[in-house]
Parts: structure tokens; sequence; C-alpha cells
């Protein structure tokens, strides 16, 4: 077990375009995904992706059940995702308050995608495919632009809605953060 830092904005490895994993079921592999999980789960993240523990590699993990930081969130089921390849499946967007273990302590409104289709792998390298709406595509498309050198601030059309979440949100203990 091994709970990581997890690296804040304007860290360079968080915008970096992060490289495909090649193998599957290697004893590193599984090393890292341990450790995204152990971090993930200290933060009371909703999902982590490798880039934000210092490894450039196209995984994420995400997942939600019941959890303080997310009291109306739906559940997301947990997941392993590699080589992550989105494709939406409307054209409807809508905004909706963002926050990142890598931005701590702020949340902004980000547009995203309501309805997407994820495909990717397991950790052992089996082929997932699946259909996300509402929250679970939010949380998908928040961890995937982890790999492409995305911050959700850079996503933000309106710099007016991206603050402090003990000021935005008095009362508050956390922000949903990832």
């Amino acid at each position: 077990m091994a709970i990581r830092e997890v690296l804040r904005m304007g860290h360079p490895v968080l915008r970096q375009v992060a490289r495909p994993v090649e193998r599957f079921g290697t004893p590193e592999l599984a090393r890292l995904l341990e450790d995204m999980r152990d971090t993930m789960a200290h933060e009371d993240g909703a999902g982590l992706a490798a880039p934000q523990i210092g490894e450039s590699v196209r995984v994420v993990i995400f997942g939600v059940t019941a959890n303080p930081r997310y009291p109306d969130a739906e559940e997301v089921p947990f997941t392993v995702l590699v080589n992550p390849v989105i494709t939406p499946l409307s054209e409807e967007v809508e905004d909706g308050w963002e926050g990142c273990l890598s931005v701590p302590g702020l949340r902004g409104v980000v547009p995203r995608r309501t309805r997407i289709r994820y495909a990717g792998f397991d950790e052992a390298g089996r082929p997932l495919d699946r259909v996300a709406t509402g929250f679970h595509a939010r949380v998908v498309q928040h961890e995937c632009d982890h790999l492409d050198g995305i911050l959700y601030p850079m996503r933000m059309p309106d710099m007016s809605r991206f603050g402090f979440t003990d000021v935005l949100f008095p009362g508050l203990d956390a922000g949903p953060d990832d």
C-alpha cells in the first residue's frame, strides 16, 4: 500500500500527453493501480489519473459510492480504464461544478458532454466499452483530460465561475475534487 503525492497544477507532468500502456498484467501496472487506489481513497476522490501521481501513462481510475464530498452524486462503478477513447454520443453539453485533487481548494463550472461512450481496457487487457451519462460521463471526461495534459480550468469559458471552495460554498467541509 502506498499513498502517493498528488501533483498540483503547474507541475510539468500534468501538462504532458501521457504515453499508451503497451503491456498488461505486469507487476509495474499492478503496483501503479494499487498506488492509485490507495491515493484516491486517502483523498476521498471520485477519480485519479496516473499523471496526477507522476506517472505519464494512459491510466485512470474512478468510482463513487456514498462519499461526503459528493452527497448528491449518483453512484459510478469503480473502474480501471487503460488507454481510453471517448466518443461523444450527443451534442448536448451541461455546465457543472468541478474540483480536482491537482487544483486543491478551488472549484469551477465546466461544460461537459452529457452522453459519451468510453472504451479501453481493464488492468488485464480485457476490452471495456460503456455508455455513460450525467455525473458518470463528467467524471470520465475529467479524468481522461488529465491524460492529454488538460486540467479543468483550461476548459472553463467563464472565469467568474471559478474560486475557492470555502468562499463559494461556505459550510461545505470539502469540495468535490476529481
